[in-house]
């Protein structure tokens, strides 16, 4: 085990640099130390099954992850487009998958094999779509949750299917009735033990971890709770691990660890997630590939020409902006984790189609998740060279200097553009955030004007100042000027959004602690951050650990602010 554990990530590791230095995404280079790896060269065999089996550790605690950032109220908020649109789409791939399976198929097609084909390529995989949003930052954006959303639908989707095979192909005994409606029960049994049984467990047990102060209890705690819940959405309630891993990571963002349950998490989750990749290539066999290539072609069209192109079709029908339909329609030309599953399920175990069809499936894959990596980087360029030649806009009167609030990216007020307010506004737009500045400043608002970048001149105390740069659909207000009147600026900004979200930089610990009375405020002080800076630095030049500054640090913010230990 240790020997292909090595294997396979000594040459991911490689690969996956010799990818970058190309300006490849990595995962180009996990796939392709998948194939060398599977090859006879290394003195004694490289064992398959054991990268598989970690990879699976991967995929749940990427989902994990995907759930600590992804709450169901963002679920909920992209119903409207993800639950039709995911439906629509897959029936529009399905169709396709099977008309080329009808046309170049092996064998005899028959009409089971041809529909089994299609719903085998219509789901994209999470694992590859999570990885090009985080890489190209657009995971945060709403055009993210959206695909996000678009996915737990299409992996519902395909749960629902695992349970019909056995009923529609198999010797269960059951009616196609009586199986759906255990399966609606198991789903919904899952769904509430997750978030009302073990919501309360998993808190009160991270309290308590939390409170030991140890940092390898925690992390324990984090790997126990996505393993667990995963393993008990599938032995208990027949759903897939994945999901049962993802309902447990919207549990944990909801609570008070999730920054640090993130951050524990990430390491172990992109070592395993590596072994997903290098287990895809292990699978392939390109002489396979090569001898249907008729049917790969097929599937690679129906893949990433029907999927992307129906996506945007859908999306822009719904009513949603050029720039949301090109950024969810591009994530999803490519198949995945769920594909492989299914197929070698319908393949193996109930022989609706060839075992070399699974080769066709998993080859066309290793293309499409290679060549969605490597291209969707572009697509948010793309998309802006557009916006400036006037294509995509949203409309507009002729007088409005500020753009309206989109509802496909989230809407950040900065207050003030010295060298901090400058700093941030480069930031959020790097992740396609709309930026609206405000300042006093006539000079800085007509450069900000020539730049392309909004800008209103006036006093954010004020309410149509506010009202004019969208603060009633805005998600933060973000106060960078340490001398602003953070205190009626805040008060202002709450009065016409409940909701918003403040962060504000203050020279003074007085004004931070009057700010933080408000359980959305976030408060930076000066004198704060100085003197913490100055204490971590000593500390760690005495040799203090990572944890005893992290915990420092935590016990002297709420000292200087006031605040009660576990806020």
């Amino acid at each position: 085990m240790i020997f292909t554990l090595v294997v396979g990530l000594t040459l991911a590791l490689l690969l996956g640099i010799l990818a970058q230095r190309c300006k490849l995404s990595p995962l180009v280079g996990y796939l392709v130390a998948g194939m060398i790896a599977a090859q006879p060269w290394w003195g004694e065999p490289v064992d398959g099954h054991v990268v598989e089996d970690f990879s699976h550790i991967g995929v749940v605690l990427l989902l994990f992850g995907v759930g600590l950032q992804f709450h169901f109220k963002d679920l909920l908020a992209v119903q409207r487009v993800a639950v039709p649109g995911a439906l629509v789409c897959m029936l529009l791939v399905t169709l396709a998958g099977a008309a080329g399976y009808f046309l170049f198929g092996i064998g005899q097609p028959t009409w089971r094999s041809c529909l089994m084909f299609g719903l085998c390529i219509c789901v994209s995989s999470t694992v590859v779509l999570t990885r090009v949003l985080t890489d190209n930052r657009v995971m945060q954006t709403p055009a993210g949750y959206t695909a996000l959303g678009w996915l737990v639908v299409e992996d519902m989707f395909t749960i629902v299917l695992l349970v019909l095979l056995p009923v529609l192909f198999g010797d269960s005994g059951q009616s196609l009735g009586e199986a759906l409606v255990w399966m609606i029960i198991k789903l919904t049994g899952l769904v509430l033990v997750v978030t009302l049984v073990a919501r309360k467990l998993m808190r009160t047990i991270f309290t308590y971890v939390a409170r030991s102060a140890s940092g390898e209890l925690f992390t324990l705690t984090v790997l126990v709770s996505a393993l667990g819940i995963a393993v008990l959405s599938a032995k208990v309630f027949n759903a897939s691990m994945e999901f049962g891993a993802f309902l447990s990571g919207m549990v944990v963002g909801q609570s008070k660890f999730a920054s640090r349950a993130a951050s524990d998490a990430l390491p172990m989750r992109d070592a395993f997630a590596v072994l997903f990749f290098v287990s895809v290539g292990m699978g392939f066999s390109f002489g396979g590939l090569l001898e249907y290539w008729p049917l790969a072609l097929a599937t690679l069209f129906a893949t990433m020409v029907v999927k992307p192109l129906g996506a945007f079709c859908i999306v822009r029908m719904l009513g949603k902006s050029v720039r949301k339909a090109m950024l969810v329609g591009g994530s999803l030309s490519q198949i995945g984790e769920f594909s492989f599953i299914l197929a070698t399920l319908v393949a193996g175990t109930y022989k609706l189609m060839p075992m070399s069809a699974v080769n066709v499936i998993t080859g066309v894959a290793i293309i499409s998740i290679t060549i969605n990596a490597a291209c969707y980087r572009f697509v948010p360029a793309f998309i802006s060279a557009l916006e400036k030649r006037g294509i995509g806009l949203p409309k507009r009167g002729e007088n409005d200097l500020i753009p309206p609030p989109g509802e496909d990216r989230h809407r950040i007020i900065v207050v003030g553009y010295g060298p901090c307010g400058q700093l941030l506004t480069g930031i959020f737009r790097k992740y396609d955030m709309e930026v609206v500045i405000i300042e006093m400043n006539i000079d800085t608002v007509n450069r900000l004007a020539a730049e392309k970048i909004p800008a209103i001149l006036g006093d954010a105390r004020l309410r149509h100042i506010l009202k004019t740069a969208g603060v009633e659909k805005a998600v933060a207000i973000v106060i960078s000027a340490p001398g602003a009147p953070s205190t009626e600026i805040t008060a202002t900004a709450r009065e016409l959004n409940p909701e918003i979200r403040v962060v504000a930089n203050t020279s003074y610990i007085r004004t931070a602690r009057e700010l933080m009375a408000h359980d959305r405020n976030v408060v930076f002080s000066g004198e704060a951050e100085a003197s913490l800076s100055m204490a971590t630095h000593v500390l760690q030049v005495l040799g203090a650990t990572e944890e005893q500054l992290s915990r420092e640090r935590q016990e002297a913010r709420n000292t200087i602010l006031g605040l009660k230990p576990g806020h």
